[in-house]
């Protein structure tokens, strides 16, 4: 029996054709994207992930529902490939035979991915949450204008003076020598030039539509919660890490409370990944579920000796069969 987690991406992972190969060919994953459909009619979010247009496909609001169905998709795709269909996406938490699903995580709008898989939150529930947080989080950045940078080689300690001089804060902190800061254009634009004179490789614009992750989230922040109370939410039924406080979540109050801090808190997927490696019994492999392959090239970095599969398409569930 192999240990397992399951982490899914988050925004910037979208691409014009993801889920596209699984729907023609997997029903569990037609159903999901059907289903999406049904509860979000407005959004055409089948078309948008078949067929784009990219610069659609990359608004905040559409991607990141986009990026939740998607990945469930594979999901639903993988864990019924050899156990036959599901009516429940909380039944699919006992993963594939041969195999125990120990814990979820995804990275931002994925943690919400990771609370459907570990059974917390009903798929329909997720989908009208995350297509709200979008709409929120782009309405902020109107009222808000942010952006974020990519700094590449600078100890945290060093980064957090850069921050302190000129208003920028950290935003991701997604594994060793990659530090993402965010926050109001004029504070990020001069954070980056400091960086590099404090020693950093490099600082990378990010192509983004707010500064997500930063205090000028608090906004959207304070509406999201109102759309989460009205939601049921159950204790996850496999442990779900947020990426708040880098540790397991137990409770819907408490998975709910972290939801509303993540929007303009820093994502902590370096420490939450290496929470889950030292959970008891450890963790043999890691799925990557859903569209891109962000997280094994991070998790890579993290720690290279973790194995990770990608589940993106039919071929990847096929070659995960011969393992």
């Amino acid at each position: 029996m192999k240990n397992v987690s399951y982490i899914f991406p988050g925004q910037s992972a979208q691409h014009v054709g993801m889920g596209k190969d699984l729907y023609e060919n997997c029903p569990e994953a037609k159903d999901a994207f059907d289903e999406a459909e049904k509860i979000l009619p407005e959004a055409g979010i089948k078309k948008l992930c078949f067929e784009g247009p990219l610069e659609e496909l990359t608004q905040t609001a559409n991607s990141q529902v986009c990026i939740l169905v998607a990945s469930v998709a594979a999901l639903k795709a993988l864990v019924t490939s050899d156990k036959g269909p599901h009516t429940k996406i909380g039944d699919f938490v006992r993963g594939r035979q041969g195999t125990r699903v120990v814990a979820c995580a995804g990275l931002s709008l994925g943690e919400l991915t990771s609370l459907v898989a570990a059974g917390s939150i009903e798929f329909a529930d997720a989908v009208r949450l995350v297509r709200r947080r979008g709409e929120l989080m782009e309405e902020s950045s109107r009222k808000n204008p942010g952006s974020m940078a990519s700094i590449i080689g600078l100890a945290l300690e060093d980064l957090k003076k850069v921050c302190a001089e000129t208003g920028a804060e950290i935003a991701n902190l997604n594994c060793p020598g990659q530090i993402v800061i965010s926050g109001r254009k004029e504070s990020v634009e001069k954070a980056m030039p400091l960086a590099l004179e404090k020693g950093a490789k490099k600082a990378i614009a990010l192509k983004v539509s707010g500064g997500f992750h930063s205090s000028l989230m608090k906004e959207a922040a304070d509406l999201f919660k109102i759309e989460l109370d009205k939601v049921k939410f159950s204790a996850p039924q496999i442990g779900v890490v947020s990426n708040v406080t880098a540790d397991y979540e137990k409770t819907p109050d408490e998975i709910k409370d972290n939801l509303v801090k993540q929007l303009f808190s820093p994502v902590r997927w370096e420490e939450s990944i290496k929470r889950i490696a030292s959970s008891d019994g450890g963790v043999d492999i890691f799925f990557e579920i859903g569209p891109g392959k962000v997280l094994k090239g991070l998790l890579r970095r993290i720690d290279g000796n973790l194995k990770v599969h990608n589940i993106e398409k039919v071929q990847d569930i096929e070659n995960i069969k011969k393992m």
